[in-house]
This record gives structure tokens, sequence and C-alpha cells, in this order.
């Protein structure tokens, strides 16, 4: 479905433009129709470039970003307008994706306008209801209401409903649930866990090893803009092979144990801090069936 093919991103800074920082650096993955792929990295790692990639909110530097048979980076406007009946976005914080203007209704009535003008008023009523009802939200009460007066689960999941709306195929989720408390944030892990059975392929970007080892089904481990870990999920969490994995797992709090001092976090970033600057994109060897790592430069 989603093919990312050496795709980088550099961004002009400084002074002028006259310095370039590589954001996203020869980064190649797949996403399947029915799948979730965590993409997880800590803050800064290029995650949520790659996501706005895929959305075309920003143009990639160099590679491919094909969806099916298109190459995103060349679509026109109406072709672009097509692509986004298949792909949509769900970001962070829901409030900063509404109006505080406008009733949340106003989110759908859009899509009816641009994308199904031709259907009744009535049909679309049905069709609204059906995906509201989809993401375990009643209609009647969330519809006429305005984005403060809902909680921010009830947004998230309205925003999803609204995505749900068009028949995506593919879902880009970047980090939906951690502005949520946590009695909220396993409901939508479960709602997307039961679109995928739908067939919806998820993009779930994170920096949260647990909730991506919860719902997905390969995982990308992102550094610096580089991948330096990809497979199937259960693999890479019950067999982590790059330093920088293992330092992230370990760094997972128990909930039985009270704090302690990991020298392991420690000494990863003190061994890796003087080759920040010098960070490039490594080949990736596959270790076993299903799992690839980037080889650790002396």
């Amino acid at each position: 479905m989603l093919t990312f093919d050496s795709v980088s991103k550099t961004y002009r800074v400084g002074a002028f433009g006259g310095r370039r920082l590589q954001a996203v650096d020869s980064v190649s993955f797949e996403i399947e129709p029915g799948q979730v792929v965590s993409l997880i990295g800590e803050s800064g790692s290029g995650k949520s470039t790659i996501g706005r990639m895929i959305l075309r909110l920003m143009p990639a530097t160099s590679g491919a970003i094909r969806f099916d048979d298109l190459e995103v980076s060349s679509l026109g406007r109406r072709a672009l307008k097509e692509y986004y009946r298949d792909v949509q976005g769900v970001f962070q914080d829901p409030f900063s994706s509404c109006n505080p203007m406008f009733r949340v209704d106003r989110l759908f009535s859009m899509l009816h306008t641009e994308y199904f003008s031709g259907v009744s008023r009535a049909e679309w009523g049905d069709r609204v209801g059906a995906s509201l009802e989809a993401v375990r939200l009643e209609p009647a009460q969330v519809l006429g209401k305005y984005p403060h007066q809902l909680s921010g689960g009830q947004l998230q999941r309205l925003l999803i409903a609204r995505a749900l709306t068009l028949d995506i195929r593919l879902l880009v989720a970047d980090e939906i649930i951690s502005m949520l408390d946590a009695s909220t944030r396993i409901d939508v892990l479960n709602l997307l866990g039961s679109l995928k059975e739908r067939g919806l392929g998820v993009l779930f970007i994170t920096h949260d090893l647990s909730l991506g080892n919860y719902i997905s089904d390969r995982t990308i481990i992102l550094y610096r803009g580089t991948v330096v870990e990809m497979g199937e999920t259960v693999k890479i969490f019950a067999n982590p092979q790059h330093p920088y994995t293992r330092m992230l797992i370990s760094s997972i709090p128990h909930l039985h144990e009270r704090w302690k001092a990991d020298a392991a976090s420690d000494a990863w970033h003190a061994a890796t801090a003087h080759r920040a600057v010098e960070h490039r994109a490594i080949p990736l060897t596959e270790v076993e069936p299903g799992h690839l790592v980037a080889r650790v430069e002396g």
C-alpha cells in the first residue's frame, strides 16, 4: 500500500539558511493494509517529519513516497485531493485541529461539501452517525458541541471518526494519545486495534515503547533521523540488537519497582554524544527473519 523508499529531508537553518540539518536520512519501510507500524524514537528523531511527508504537508528532499502506484510528491491539486480520500492524519493535540469558533459538526460538513456533494443530507447524517458509533461516540452527545465542550479523548476519537467517514485506507497517528489521561489511552489504542481488523493501515508515531509494543505488528526504531532497528514487534522487544533500542527498552518504567539510576542509559548517551555531528544512515543487516539492525560503528 504505502512505500517509503530511501527518503531524506534536509532543512536549511541558521542565518540566511547557510547550514543544513539532516532531519531524516535515507529511511525506507512499507505499510500493508490491516497493519499497524510503530515509528518510535525520542524527540527530534524525525518521527513527525516522516508523518508530515506522507501527508504531503512538507516535501521530501530526496527519495520516493508511493501509495499503491502513485508517487505522492508528484500529485497535482486534484490528485492530491483524491489521495486525502485514502490517507488522513490525526495529531497530538486534538484541540489544535479544530477551529474553536465552530461546532464540531463543521468537520463533517466540510467533507460532505468537498467529497460527497451528491449524497443527500439524510444519507450523510447516517454515514456520520455510523462513523461516530464505530469509535464508540454517541452522535447526540458530541454533535452540536464546540471543541472546548468535549474532552480530549472524545475529540481525538471524533477526529478519527472524521477520517473513517472518508473510508480511508491509511491513518497517520502522530502521538495521538500522549495528551490523554491514562483511563482514555487504552480506549483509543483498542479503537486502533479494531480498525486494523477492518483492514485499515496505521502508522503509529510515538516515543513510548510500551504503547508501540501493545498495538503494533511491526516496529521501526529511529535515531537522529535514521533507522537503527526494524522488524516484527515481537522480535524487536524479545531480542533487541542495537544499543539504542536496548537503552530505550531498559528505560521503560516498571510499576513494581521504584526509580533507580540507569547506568546503561548514561553510558549510551556518553558514547554517542561525540558522534552526533557525523551520524549518518547505515545499511541494515538481517539478524533473523523479519528483524533488521544497523551495524554499530566503533
